[in-house]
């Protein structure tokens, strides 16, 4: 037992495990949790080395490739597949070109706001927009979407009854774990790499989301009804 102890700590040394991994990438990517590195693992956008006791352990190349999967993920919305394959290609010494399309969205593009441009068309003070963007409710840069525009709407409708957007946190991670549902139901579709199996997925994702949205819906009801009744 000794001996395997050991050779554990031999073979995890310069490693992180899960926990540490996000403590780094968390300030980066508030959203990441322990189950989307997990399932990111299933999707083959890593593979953590495992001790013989079972435990993950990440190398400072995976940190960097689970950063860049993440950073693609997020400034270019693109499925896991498109992003396994770009990251294959440059462990096999490739250099492919950065992907940038991006899957059919659920959200029209709409408008570009400057800053403020969007403060003016929401109503918002600058202090709620930077509350917005600290909490990860609202993705910060140099423009803003239609998308940020209309939650920022909500943002500043909630905010006239003391709900702030550091309250909404937990909706956000919820919205994570929803995403993270939906891309297990979809694997099989989502391990094919022909544009058909591709595009399915991108047309079931967002009747998937309306169907978790319709339940949600239901359960707050019910609760409101407790709460009022």
């Amino acid at each position: 037992m000794a001996t395997a102890s050991a050779r554990e700590r031999s073979t995890s040394a310069g490693y992180l495990s899960i926990g540490q991994v996000l403590a780094r990438l968390n300030p980066e990517f508030p959203g990441l949790s322990a189950s989307k590195l997990r399932f990111l693992e299933v999707q083959g956008i890593i593979t953590p080395t495992r001790t013989e006791s079972g435990y993950r352990k990440f190398s400072p190349a995976d940190l960097d490739r689970l950063r860049l999967a993440l950073t693609l993920q997020r400034d270019h919305y693109l499925p896991h597949s498109v992003i396994r394959d770009y990251l294959d290609d440059l462990d096999a010494g490739r250099e492919p070109a950065t992907p940038t399309a991006a899957p059919p969205s659920i959200v029209p593009a709409g408008r570009r706001y400057r800053r403020d441009e969007l403060l003016h068309a929401t109503g918002a003070n600058a202090q709620l927009l930077n509350d917005a963007i600290g909490s990860g409710m609202i993705p910060g840069g140099d423009t803003y979407t239609e998308q940020s525009a209309s939650t920022l709407r909500a943002l500043v409708a909630l905010d006239r009854h003391g709900i702030e957007p550091r309250h909404l946190r937990s909706m956000r991670q919820s919205a994570e774990r929803d995403v993270a549902l939906i891309g297990s139901a979809l694997a099989p579709l989502l391990r094919r790499t022909d544009a058909a199996s591709r595009g399915r997925g991108g047309e079931i994702a967002p009747e998937l989301a309306k169907r978790i949205d319709e339940i949600r819906a239901v359960f707050v009801r019910a609760a409101l009804d407790r709460l009022l009744g």
